[in-house]
């Protein structure tokens, strides 16, 4: 595995530094803003989640349009690097903000930055990473921001205790790595010259264009959505948290431990993905699912909820580089970044979806009630991947 990360492009090492840097500075901020809106700026509970819901909508939509614009031209650095700068840019507006409507601008142009960058950030994944190693570099990619992911609220944690819980004063942290992240990729980032052009006029973008993505990349977007509807939000991970005892102050651990497994595993598991049946890893990701349902249903004790959260960890690092993967080697290489556009808005209408399922059955049943459905959804997907007949 080693020798395989050595041979890896180095794009991939600045996209995935670019996103570990970023993902620290946009986690940083996101685990103090829900606090940061209901206690300095009055916020309710329903303005927090009108704010968040607008932003992600945002973002999943974004992507389709992003993808699409890096294949027509053929160009996809200069979408990256500007969705990260308008990220960047947003960072100093939250420790400024007087007002809810700034902060609501604010990750408004923050999500639209991250949909800029999505799609033509991972198909240029694939356009500088040789086939047969493709697992390894969407693994290191994912285990690189993942690792962003759990430094951010522990810069949060460090930086509060520090600076005697001033919510302002820490939210400025979050700019420094923000801007690195731009001035890495703008610098660091490099893009293989597009093909030839075929001669004759370019046709425009069109939503036909859609039509010449394969069934079995149909397939794979299938997949993803069904896996998607199984997992739900992880949010639900840090309300069981809670739930079973775990003081308040201390419930961050809990998405700490699962990013800390999803991190460290990601590589090793994007690896194996250019060795092994696509279909076996999979079902193992779904048996890792389910056992984490499984745990988190019975749990009564903060240990057993810590042990859900690192299931639930392995079973994103066995499937998300893979899934990744698995759109890149089914998507014609002049579509890949409409392919991921359409990709990550169909897996997050189904993680819309699969949440808003999962607190209608914690309202109506209780907290087992919605990880045994979990677990449910899963194994029932398991059974479907078995019986499908098609090379996924």
């Amino acid at each position: 595995m080693k020798s395989s990360s050595h041979r890896l492009p180095a794009g991939i090492w600045v996209l995935g530094l670019g996103s570990l840097l970023m993902d620290a500075s946009s986690e940083l901020v996101h685990s103090l803003l829900p606090i940061f809106l209901g206690t300095v700026l009055g916020a309710s509970m329903l303005t927090i989640g009108l704010i968040e819901g607008v932003a992600e909508a945002t973002a999943a939509i974004t992507k389709v349009f992003s993808g699409a614009i890096s294949d027509y031209f053929r160009k996809r650095k200069a979408l990256v690097v500007l969705g990260y700068a308008l990220a960047a840019f947003t960072k100093p507006v939250f420790p400024l903000a007087t007002t809810l409507g700034w902060v609501f601008a604010a990750r408004f142009v923050d999500r639209i930055g991250k949909g800029i960058r999505g799609a033509p950030r991972d198909a240029l994944i694939a356009d500088i990473t040789p086939p047969q190693l493709r697992g390894a570099a969407y693994g290191l990619r994912q285990a690189l921001d993942t690792a962003g992911a759990f430094i951010g609220p522990l810069l949060a944690v460090v930086f509060m205790m520090w600076l005697a819980n001033d919510i302002r004063a820490v939210l400025w942290v979050a700019v420094v790595p923000a801007f690195l992240a731009v001035l890495l990729l703008a610098v660091a980032l490099r893009e293989p010259e597009p093909a030839a052009a075929a001669p004759g006029p370019r046709a425009p973008l069109a939503f036909s264009d859609a039509k010449r993505l394969s069934r079995r990349y149909w397939l794979v977007v299938a997949l993803a959505a069904v896996f998607t509807l199984a997992r739900f939000s992880e949010a639900f991970l840090i309300l069981r948290a809670q739930d079973v005892g775990l003081a308040i102050g201390y419930v961050p651990l809990i998405m700490i431990v699962m990013n800390v497994v999803y991190a460290a595993l990601a590589y090793p598991a994007g690896a194996a993905a250019d060795r092994f049946s696509p279909r076996l890893l999979l079902m193992c990701g779904l048996g890792a699912l389910i056992a984490a349902d499984v745990a988190l249903a019975i749990a009564a004790s903060p240990a057993i909820a810590f042990a859900g959260a690192a299931l639930w960890g392995l079973h994103m690092a066995l499937t998300q580089g893979l899934l990744s993967k698995l759109v890149a080697d089914t998507a014609p290489a002049e579509l890949r970044g409409t392919a991921f556009g359409v990709f990550n808005l169909v897996s997050g209408g189904a993680l819309l979806l699969a949440s808003v399922i999962a607190g209608a059955l914690w309202t109506a049943f209780g907290p087992s009630a919605t990880f045994i459905a979990g677990a449910a959804f899963a194994a029932a997907a398991a059974c479907g991947l078995l019986l499908y007949r098609t090379k996924v």
